[in-house]
């Protein structure tokens, strides 16, 4: 499968589970977890479906395995700042606990940003 079908796929699959959480949020009306949600549909939804539309017009024949590593290292941490951030502001477990894991996905997403920018700058966008 192409890497801009996983990603559009990927980005779908994380709106439904943000558009989930709003009904939720909404119907109990409690907004504890207005910062997941919002982290759900921003780095979950629209950074995976940016990154298939850069798949899809941009680039042509990037590095398969440093475009595997980027597509692995930006989901992994998407799923570890969803699930770190619904156990905190859930207040399953405790801000000093969760802070790590947070940290080391934060920066996995600044690196897989840093990834896709080099493919871009890097790939031949030439299309045939």
């Amino acid at each position: 499968m192409s890497f801009d079908r996983k990603y559009v796929i990927c980005a779908l699959a994380y709106l439904a589970v943000g558009i989930c959480l709003g009904i939720f949020m909404a119907a109990s009306h409690n907004h504890g977890q207005f910062t997941t949600h919002a982290h759900i549909n921003l780095i979950g939804f629209l950074l995976s479906f940016g990154y298939g539309i850069i798949h899809k017009l941009w680039l042509v024949r990037p590095n398969p395995t440093l475009a595997k590593i980027q597509f692995i290292l930006q989901q992994a941490a998407t799923v570890t700042i969803i699930v770190g951030l619904f156990l905190l502001y859930g207040q399953f477990v405790p801000e000093a606990r969760l802070d790590p894991f947070l940290a080391v996905a934060a920066i996995s997403v600044l690196v897989s940003a840093l990834l896709m920018m080099y493919m871009v700058v890097r790939t031949d966008t030439v299309k045939t």
